[in-house]
């Protein structure tokens, strides 16, 4: 098909303006400790305020104050669950929110609890509905990327304490408290004890109870074994494809499924029978989203 000449300067122009938005939701990410204003945005992207608020919306399904908060919540929350010594006014203030009122009044609007409702008891299936425009912003932008770094490695049998969630995708979020508070009760920080997950099915494929995620560390010496959802395992040592992936583990899928294909089709490498697994190099809310860093493991022969 050929363009005519319009045609062709109207798909520059809007790829220009991709290209500009795309930097000031870059810039959100990476200032998200900072105050965001709509002066500096608009500054980054090198467009009016009022045509950058309209475009920002358009592009993204979201508008930018939208966007800013449920960053901002969606960390509030990990740390009142998975942070249990940090108080309601630390947290507030620290999503930059003036008081614990003014955080409490978003909070409760978003998701219809108190912060400290919350943390008692959260609803993480509910809770999870509220950020599908964040998820899909942030695979749209890796949808398209095929210049993932794959290198092939040799990896040690590594034994693991492991809870099985056996559960959908969006109740993952409480498996994962339980196995935080069993590796606080057993002092195996991830500081000292790598952190692992088998990862069994795609939660784009498999929504349901039958979604199976393996959340693990290194075996510490003298772990209590009692709890009867521990349960100790191997991550089988031998060939692997890896890949380093930065940021937010929203869009992880996208890389996990280059390895599968393109990479695996390509490459002429044939897999072994033991599940992709990650390596959490660091973890949220420690480092910011855009920080963590995982390691992406496919098991080849």
């Amino acid at each position: 098909m050929v363009l005519n000449m319009d045609e062709t300067a109207n798909r520059t122009k809007m790829h220009h303006l991709a290209e500009k938005l795309e930097r000031a939701r870059e810039f959100i990410e990476l200032n998200l400790d900072s105050d965001i204003d709509l002066d500096a945005l608009s500054g980054v992207a090198c467009l009016s305020k009022f045509h950058f608020h309209r475009q920002f919306s358009i592009r993204y399904g979201v508008n930018v104050a939208t966007y800013v908060r449920l960053l901002r919540l969606k960390k509030s929350s990990y740390q009142l669950v998975y942070r249990p010594d940090i108080s309601v006014t630390d947290i507030a203030l620290d999503c930059r929110y003036e008081n614990s009122e003014s955080f409490s009044r978003a909070f409760r609007k978003v998701f219809g609890v108190s912060p400290s409702a919350f943390r008692q008891a959260p609803d993480w299936a509910s809770w999870e509905t509220h950020f599908d425009a964040i998820v899909r912003v942030r695979n749209e932008v890796y949808v398209n990327r095929t210049d993932f770094e794959v290198e092939i490695v040799d990896v040690p049998s590594i034994t693991i304490a492991a809870m099985e969630h056996r559960d959908s995708p969006n109740r993952l979020g409480g498996t994962v408290g339980e196995f935080i508070e069993w590796r606080r009760a057993n002092h195996c920080p991830p500081s000292k004890y790598r952190t692992f997950n088998l990862v069994f099915d795609d939660p784009d494929a498999v929504t349901d109870s039958s979604f199976r995620f393996d959340i693990g560390c290194e075996l510490p010496e003298r772990a209590d074994l009692s709890d009867p959802h521990i349960k100790v395992k191997t991550i089988e040592g031998g060939r692997c494809a890896k890949i380093r992936f930065v940021g937010s583990t929203d869009a992880i899928g996208v890389a996990v499924r280059h390895l599968y294909s393109p990479w695996l089709e390509q490459s002429g490498e044939k897999l072994r029978d033991f599940p992709v697994f990650f390596e959490r190099i660091n973890l949220f809310p420690e480092v910011p989203e855009r920080e963590m860093i995982t390691d992406i493991y496919l098991p080849i022969q």
